[in-house]
């Protein structure tokens, strides 16, 4: 099985419960700590993680871990989408994600791929979208702790409630019936299509005011 204990270290010492990462402290610090780790991970056996919550944990710790590592190095940025005489280089902030530089193995992966072929293609779980962390203010919150496989599930229940219940990325009208959601329903939507709105009433703490739901709106992440 995978060592996560370093990983999981970083993180509860540099990120807080409310998902907001020092990255000053972690690049002073500790930086080649997680390169180093990465660099550890590179010699594991990806197919030798025969166990299908062993993949997930890996899949989505290695994204998040990839995200951070990228951040650091260029650190300090004011943000993964730069801009040119003010207007966003979308050019630039694809490339941060489909850049082929993370190597396992003898492959190279860039984080698009780590999402869209790997964890939304093997696994089926719609619960990765509040885990994986894109260093943006619309994304999910970092969690201060690494996944692990006994407790994978869990951990991403968790997830999916603190982002359903925060009002920034889900909130319900009340006056006019209407349930605003954040855009990763609409650009997840296959993943999320026939179970969206049971989804939300299972997380949501006001699911009893939801159930007589009549349309969504979606909020800007």
């Amino acid at each position: 099985m995978i060592n996560f204990a370093t990983w999981d270290k970083l993180l509860r010492q540099y990120v807080d419960t409310q998902g907001r990462v020092n990255y000053q402290a972690w690049k002073a610090e500790s930086a080649q700590t997680l390169n180093q780790w990465l660099g550890d991970i590179q010699q594991v056996d990806i197919e030798a993680q025969t166990h299908p919550d062993e993949q997930l944990a890996l899949w989505i710790n290695l994204y998040n871990a990839f995200t951070i590592a990228s951040i650091l190095k260029d650190y300090p940025i004011t943000s993964i989408q730069p801009k040119v005489f003010g207007i966003p280089n979308w050019i630039a902030f694809a490339w941060f994600f489909y850049r082929p530089i993370h190597k396992l193995g003898n492959d190279y992966y860039n984080l698009n791929q780590i999402e869209h072929k790997i964890l939304r293609r093997k696994f089926n779980e719609p619960r990765i979208h509040f885990a994986l962390v894109c260093a943006s203010v619309g994304c999910p919150l970092l969690r201060n702790g690494a996944y692990f496989p006994e407790s994978v599930h869990t951990q991403l229940e968790d997830d999916a409630t603190r982002f359903i219940n925060n009002p920034d990325k889900v909130h319900y009208d009340s006056q006019t019936q209407t349930l605003y959601c954040s855009k990763i329903f609409k650009w997840y939507q296959n993943d999320f299509l026939n179970v969206a709105l049971p989804f939300l009433t299972t997380f949501a703490h006001t699911s009893k005011r939801m159930s007589r739901l009549e349309r969504i709106r979606r909020l800007p992440t």
